[in-house]
């Protein structure tokens, strides 16, 4: 016998979180969130590596209706993220809503009764009216093709699967890949081994994060004014927000100005923090920035000056029992391997097996070129709502604005679907089209259409279905109201 809910939410990172509060705020209670980790948080909590930090700005990553006066930095620790996301939890009083440590595992669309049987890994089932999915893309561990990757005969892990059993100090350590997880585990790792190696493929453009510390003192005279603190804390929300979509979009829209200042702003911390000319050449990228994701950091370049610390820019050969051979024939031995490699991206595969109308498997739709209707609905999966979809991707800002509006937009669509007296809603093939026409037409415009570079940004065909193609305004004005003429209702 199936358990019936109004809406089954699949996941419990920050993106289910906050569709779980605004539900409940919408006078939606009737709902569960599904997770199959035993904690809410998603990457935050599976995430434990050496140096896991939010590069975006808290006051911009935090949600908008939930501000926290207690973070201890500018940019926040992967720690500090996982208590916000379990505090909401608590505020909120949404414990009664989890369903922790049994994941989804399908969801097929009921034609007759126009509902969703749901199947958990456990095998529980449940009907649901709607889904909203909370998966996230970031979250499926990503290992090179590399020959003899399982050989090695010490200890070795990805970074989105940290073993705290491992010791490093006084370890030699391998780093393979030089990206967004790696620039933050490098300059932790250093402290412990006693020689490190960091393999680079590709190099990045950074720029400096210029973190700070949020002092007691500070967050004890910021409590002396709350309401003072809380309107600096609003304009100080505002000013980064609209640094980051006016100034920084200008890097990625290709303006001539948004490409001179942040290459300068890279160049110029790679030659204050490089002072050797021969390793800064290998840290040049030779590709117009934003095109990769631009990866903020500061500690980065001074650990590569360390002397127990060593950049490898040739190839990898093949990994042995005893470390990695590179491509110049040289064997680097090894204690313990990391693989700093990311994230599997472009081919979209949920955990979850999702059947909509007439059979159609979801993964299988998206597994070379995703689309959906404004990221969040798909024809053929009625009520089906996804959070963090295909095109809303950002290379600036953050992407917890894009998820505030993103469930604003599910459950607006709830309340107009129960308004209408129909069952079930999704977006006909013709607005999907449309919107994906005009998506791609803008996105040829940014430097990530750029044919020589390629990123996890685009597929195998070159058409970008990560990114979205503006301003994170452009997507609040798009999605702030249903436009029920591009819906087709059922039931």
């Amino acid at each position: 016998m199936a358990t019936k809910v109004r809406v089954a939410v699949v996941g419990a990172g920050l993106g289910g979180i906050a569709a779980a509060i605004k539900l409940k705020e919408a006078g939606i209670d009737d709902f569960l969130v599904f997770d199959r980790n035993q904690k809410v948080g998603g990457v935050w909590h599976e995430n434990k590596y050496p140096g896991c930090c939010c590069d975006t700005p808290v006051a911009l990553y935090e949600f908008s209706f939930a501000p926290n006066p207690g973070w201890t930095h500018l940019f926040p620790r992967a720690a500090e993220v996982q208590a916000y996301a379990e505090n909401l939890v608590e505020t909120f009083q949404l414990t009664p809503h989890m369903k922790l440590g049994d994941g989804m595992g399908a969801a097929v669309w009921n034609e007759a009764s126009n509902t969703w049987s749901l199947r958990t890994e456990s095998g529980a089932k449940y009907e649901a009216d709607a889904i909203i999915a909370g998966m996230g893309q970031l979250n499926r561990p990503s290992y090179p093709d590399i020959e003899g990757r399982d050989t090695f005969a010490g200890p070795s892990m990805h970074s989105a699967r940290w073993d705290t059993n491992v010791s490093l100090k006084g370890k030699r350590v391998g780093v393979i890949g030089s990206a967004a997880s790696a620039v933050q585990l490098i300059p932790e790792v250093a402290k412990e081994a006693a020689q490190m190696t960091v393999f680079q493929r590709t190099p990045n453009w950074v720029i400096p994060r210029n973190d700070q510390e949020i002092t007691d003192e500070t967050k004890a005279l910021m409590m002396t004014n709350l309401e003072l603190a809380m309107d600096l804390g609003k304009k100080n929300r505002q000013l980064l927000y609209d640094n980051a979509d006016h100034f920084f979009w200008q890097a990625f829209e290709w303006t001539p100005e948004g490409r001179a200042a942040f290459t300068r702003q890279a160049i110029d911390q790679l030659e204050t923090q490089i002072p050797d000319p021969e390793l800064r050449k290998k840290l040049l990228p030779d590709y117009p920035i934003g095109c990769k994701r631009i990866l903020i950091c500061d500690d980065f370049y001074p650990t590569l000056m360390q002397e127990h610390v060593e950049l490898e820019t040739n190839g990898i050969a093949k990994v042995n029992k005893a470390g990695v051979e590179t491509a110049d024939g040289v064997q680097h031995d090894f204690d313990v391997l990391i693989y700093a490699t990311g994230f599997e991206t472009t081919g979209w595969r949920w955990s979850m097996e999702v059947e909509g109308q007439n059979g159609q498997n979801l993964n299988d739709l998206w597994e070379e070129s995703p689309e959906a209707y404004l990221g969040v609905t798909a024809t053929g999966f009625p009520n089906l709502f996804v959070l963090y979809g295909p095109n809303t991707n950002l290379g600036h800002n953050t992407i917890t604005f894009m998820l505030e509006h993103q469930v604003a937009y599910t459950v607006k669509a709830l309340k107009a679907l129960e308004a209408s007296g129909a069952k079930a809603l999704m977006p006909s093939k013709a607005a999907q089209d449309r919107f994906n026409d005009e998506i791609q037409k803008d996105l040829a415009g940014t430097v990530w259409a750029d044919p020589q570079c390629a990123s996890w940004y685009k597929n195998a065909d070159g058409r970008i279905t990560q990114n979205w193609s503006s301003h994170t305004r452009a997507y609040a004005q798009a999605t702030s109201k249903i436009e029920m003429a591009d819906y087709e209702l059922i039931g």
